[in-house]
């Protein structure tokens, strides 16, 4: 059995199974938790064994991963071993109608105006650049590639439903395949298109994509003088997640190079792992997961107080505003190489760092980030090559002790996001809902966020390709970007590109200082350069002296706010029955959606275990019987059976 791991670890990580002692842990032989994903999936596939992503620690050796398959498939274990509870079936009906995941559901309320730091569209642009391009024959080429990857990847083809469902269009719908936009500049001069290529990016940036209304992928090629084109790409975060963008372009690339290339068949589509995951809150080890969770809520911090200059509530974005900057090749490695050899993963590092950064920047080193994770399950082997908004949410808590060296910065980061991903069958989402419903607030309550994409390459198994066919020579290193995330006012994201480490701050300028933007990513910069050589790892980290953070009060002026997260202060009714026909009518909207009775006026929907999703179907089905519209935003402000009322009846709900 020993042998059997080595030799799905050597694939794993591209290597000889010689190469691969049986006590050495993965994450010493270059592996990670990213990696670690695709390894359950092979771990599944050859030797008929399904483990939780729980059971594979990036600390663990191929002999004791050995004895958890043993323990499994003979069932000797102690109790240590946590199987996957589910076992993923195809649907029976590819056209229905299947529920939006976590992740998917804050991002579908966000777009409804739900939330304060909202947009109408939650997607990412990005533009690269193209050298030695074939005009005449990349449209074309492009287009049709577009045409079979929509065929292989189901999800290129789904529509989100108004009441918060999604389904794949059939292929012989005339809507369901991506369309290639085209804007050919050959013949302008360099000022002409770069002032068009800025618009283009401009209108991609701020009106993205929403499968709502339409396709979920806006891809368009702007053909420039000399040879020269930018591929532009915006995808809604709703279909396609930071993973799926690695698939989608190997993909795309492998379908442009060769009109007769074949990709290898998948066996499930992305709703068939959704269907399966609806059995899941019904498994014990979703319960277990759950109680983790629920036991330690009481004790999160709060967000890092970081200054601000507007309050989150009444700012409307357009555009994230960004920072970003990158790590040679060669600093990189040796990065990677020191982390290796303090045995952490580069993205618990990088966490660590970042942690430091906004500790200073707040001035406490007490407070609740949030992460992104590439949460696939290893239901199926397919599962590591589907397109997908996969990803979910993480809440970490940070307490950073008063003088720590770094690389005990590092370990102890380690540690606590191995613990919480050994719990991942709940999501952030789930989790952030029940610690609103505990706080009394509808805001979001981890703002800040950590977003580590490192290694998808290596569990890829190849980085996009250098060239593709017609599209001539891909320069990746010539790419602009633009984010547009809800609920989020400020996200690092760490991924590499031909070999370096890009780092990008994506954030919601009006509500920061530019200088204190700029001081905190030059800082947390300073750090990560210094972790190139060993004596970055042994010095003292300056953290500050207090522990908690000063919170908003409220008679603070704006320019003295701090990003936190006060309860949500609501006008309270008189107590009693619904009182007029707008209140019983309000009350028996919510016996129906939230399966509960509903006898009194001051009833909160979040506390009666209602959810924003379930907020946005109710004030829906309100609107369709004529009682009036009130957006979700409104709502939010007193979400009660008489607060709801009387929004009901104001004029225009607002």
């Amino acid at each position: 059995m020993v042998d059997a791991v080595r030799a799905v670890w050597a694939d794993a990580l591209e290597t000889d199974p010689t190469a691969v002692p049986a006590h050495a842990s993965f994450l010493s032989l270059g592996g990670d938790s990213v990696l670690a994903v695709r390894m359950a999936a092979m771990l599944r596939k050859r030797l008929g064994t399904p483990l939780a992503l729980a059971d594979i620690r990036v600390e663990q050796s191929a002999a004791q991963l050995a004895a958890l398959v043993h323990e499994r498939s003979t069932g000797s274990g102690t109790g240590t071993l946590r199987p996957l509870p589910l076992d993923l079936r195809r649907r029976a009906d590819p056209d229905a109608a299947f529920p939006l995941l976590p992740l998917q559901q804050g991002y579908f309320v966000g777009q409804q105006d739900a939330w304060e730091l909202s947009y109408r569209s939650a997607h990412h642009y990005v533009d690269i650049g193209l050298e030695d391009i074939d005009a005449d024959e990349a449209p074309e080429a492009l287009q049709d590639a577009l045409e079979r990857l929509a065929e292989h990847q189901a999800v290129l083809r789904a529509r989100i439903l108004p009441d918060g469902r999604q389904r794949i269009l059939p292929l012989d719908d005339p809507d369901a395949v991506p369309r290639l936009g085209v804007t050919d500049l050959r013949g302008a001069d360099e000022e002409t298109a770069a002032a068009r290529l800025a618009e283009i990016r401009h209108e991609m940036s701020t009106e993205g994509p929403d499968p709502a209304t339409g396709c979920g992928l806006d891809m368009r090629l702007t053909l420039m003088p000399g040879d020269r084109a930018r591929l532009h790409s915006a995808t809604s975060l709703l279909i396609i997640d930071g993973w799926s963008s690695g698939v989608f372009y190997r993909d795309l690339f492998a379908l442009v190079s060769d009109y007769n290339a074949v990709l290898a068949p998948l066996d499930i589509d992305y709703g068939d792992y959704v269907t399966t995951l609806r059995d899941l809150p019904g498994t014990q080890a979703w319960q277990e997961d759950r109680d983790w969770w629920w036991d330690r809520l009481d004790s999160f911090p709060l967000p890092p107080a970081l200054p601000l200059v507007a309050d989150p509530a009444e700012v409307r974005p357009t555009l994230m505003g960004t920072r970003q900057a990158v790590l040679a090749p060669e600093r990189w490695s040796a990065l990677r190489r020191l982390s290796t050899e303090h045995g952490v993963t580069p993205s618990a590092a990088m966490f660590a760092a970042f942690a430091g950064a906004v500790a200073r920047a707040c001035g406490h080193r007490r407070f609740l980030l949030n992460t992104l994770q590439l949460n696939r399950l290893p239901l199926h082997p397919d599962v590591s090559r589907l397109v997908g908004a996969f990803s979910s949410t993480m809440l970490l808590p940070v307490d950073l002790p008063a003088a720590p060296v770094f690389a005990d910065l590092a370990s102890r980061a380690q540690q606590d996001i191995g613990d919480a991903l050994a719990h991942n069958l709940v999501t952030g989402v789930e989790v952030s809902r029940e610690l609103g419903r505990r706080r009394g607030t509808h805001r979001p309550v981890a703002p800040v966020v950590f977003q580590s994409t490192l290694g998808v390459d290596a569990a890829l198994g190849s980085e996009v390709p250098q060239e593709a066919g017609p599209l001539g020579v891909i320069d990746l290193l010539s790419h602009h970007q633009q984010l547009r995330t809800p609920q989020v006012a400020l996200e690092v994201r760490l991924f590499e590109l031909r070999g370096e480490l890009v780092v990008v701050f994506s954030l919601v300028e009006e509500l920061f200082a530019g200088a204190d933007v700029d001081r905190m990513f030059a800082d947390l910069m300073v750090t990560v350069e210094s972790l190139v050589e060993p004596d970055g790892w042994s010095a003292v980290v300056e953290l500050p002296d207090p522990v908690d953070g000063e919170q908003e009060g409220p008679s603070r002026q704006a320019s003295g706010r701090r990003l936190s997260m006060p309860a949500t202060v609501t006008d309270r009714a008189e107590p009693g029955p619904p009182r007029d026909d707008t209140e019983r009518a309000v009350a028996a909207h919510w016996e129906k959606s939230l399966d509960c009775p509903v006898d009194e006026r001051t009833a909160e929907f979040f506390a009666l275990g209602g959810d924003s999703l379930l907020a946005v179907r109710m004030l829906g089905s309100l609107a369709r019987e004529g009682l009036g519209r009130v957006t979700p935003r409104r709502f939010l402000r007193q979400p009660t059976v008489a607060g709801l009322a009387a929004a009901l009846r104001e004029p225009d709900g607002r």
